[in-house]
């Protein structure tokens, strides 16, 4: 994205998200209060009207995500937020707009749980949740920003992987990045990159609404456009009708996977520091990578080599990446909110490359650079 010589703004994360939603053309959002995630309601209720949206707030969580979709399928981008209890509310539909491929956001703002859990506190606790939340072989694609502006670009990335590919995308956010103030220079709509979903060329008595146009992505029009396409959550075939064929349904499933694991090398965003000659490095996301930063700065004036991977995308899982980090380093730590779940997948793949250690709090509070810091010290080969 390009930037202009633009005026600085002091953002909250949540702002910051908001902000990105309505310059990726979001004009639909449907949510039900809840804290962490409230403020991007808040926002969005007096923002999206001014923009020409519609906003609404509905009974619960899954009446939002349902709303959401519907008004995706009529045409408009779409977006709500939660936090835990409702992001596992949420479930349900998430698989359903994965099968009827129709594009939507999902912010998570997490929280400790299980149940309600924290509901203030910083946590990273939702993020196998976020992979296998709803039922079902699927795909899905989940973002990890780690500062305001972050928020901001992520979002908007969020809008367009979801138009792009026609599946949900999760924007998963831990309290302190959504609740801390940074000044940010926004750019303008003009200077950003904005996807569209596309959209049927051929005549609506032509249109064949699943069938694959060679890129995985089938095109979609909107509700009253005059193409017309039955939508359902049970396996189908090209026309959008039920099916149980062999030579129908497994296609389905193999063109869900494949509409984004052909582009798995397009999907590998992090910011790398001080990884080029890195004895240990650090694999780490959201507010805990803002705390290894510090900490990588604090173990170089102390003379060792350590660096740090801060991880934007958290699903698909960043193998190529991190693969090639786990060769590269005598020891990976991996610091994180909860007992454990991306140092799962850095073992899946570590393959006996390299040791893998640990480093997780579960209390509420986060993890500070001189924790980091200190399991440096004791882990350094």
């Amino acid at each position: 994205m390009k930037k202009l010589a633009r005026k600085q703004v002091l953002l909250q994360g949540n702002e910051a998200c908001a902000e990105g939603a309505l310059m990726a053309g979001c004009r639909f959002y449907a949510g039900y209060p809840i804290t962490p995630a409230t403020e991007i309601m808040e926002i969005m209720a007096r923002k999206l009207p001014e923009a020409g949206g519609v906003f609404i707030q509905m009974e619960d969580e899954i009446a939002s995500l349902g709303a959401a979709i519907g008004a995706s399928l009529a045409g408009s981008k779409s977006m709500t937020a939660t936090s835990g209890p409702g992001f596992s509310l949420m479930q349900e539909h998430i698989g359903f707009a994965c099968m009827a491929e129709v594009p939507c956001v999902i912010v998570d703002v997490m929280r400790g749980g299980p149940s309600s859990g924290l509901p203030t506190q910083p946590s990273q606790s939702d993020v196998m949740q976020a992979r296998w939340g709803t039922h079902g072989d699927h795909p899905i694609i989940a973002l990890a920003p780690s500062s305001v502006y972050d928020f901001f670009e992520l979002t908007v990335q969020a809008f367009n992987l979801s138009e792009r590919y026609r599946t949900p995308v999760i924007l998963l956010v831990d309290e302190v990045v959504a609740h801390m103030r940074e000044g940010v220079v926004l750019p303008t709509r003009d200077n950003l990159e904005i996807e569209e979903r596309p959209r049927p060329t051929v005549p609506p008595e032509w249109y064949i609404p699943y069938a694959d146009p060679g890129t995985g992505v089938p095109t979609m029009p909107a509700f009253g456009d005059g193409y017309r396409y039955h939508v359902t959550g049970l396996y189908h075939d090209v026309r959008g009708y039920p099916t149980v064929r062999t030579d129908e349904v497994e296609p389905l499933i193999h063109r869900l996977f494949t509409k984004i694991s052909k582009d798995f090398d397009r999907l590998q965003w992090f910011d790398a520091y001080e990884t080029d000659d890195a004895r240990v490095t650090i694999i780490a996301y959201g507010c805990v990578a803002r705390a290894a930063l510090r900490a990588v700065q604090q173990a170089r004036e102390k003379g060792l080599k350590v660096g740090l991977v801060n991880l934007k995308i958290l699903w698909p899982f960043m193998r190529r990446t991190i693969v090639e980090v786990l060769e590269n380093s005598a020891k990976v730590l991996v610091p994180e909110l909860n007992i454990g779940q991306i140092s799962r997948e850095v073992k899946r793949v570590n393959q006996s490359r390299c040791e893998v250690a640990t480093l997780n709090k579960v209390d509420g509070t986060p993890i500070k650079p001189a924790e980091i810091l200190q399991t440096l010290e004791e882990i350094y080969p």
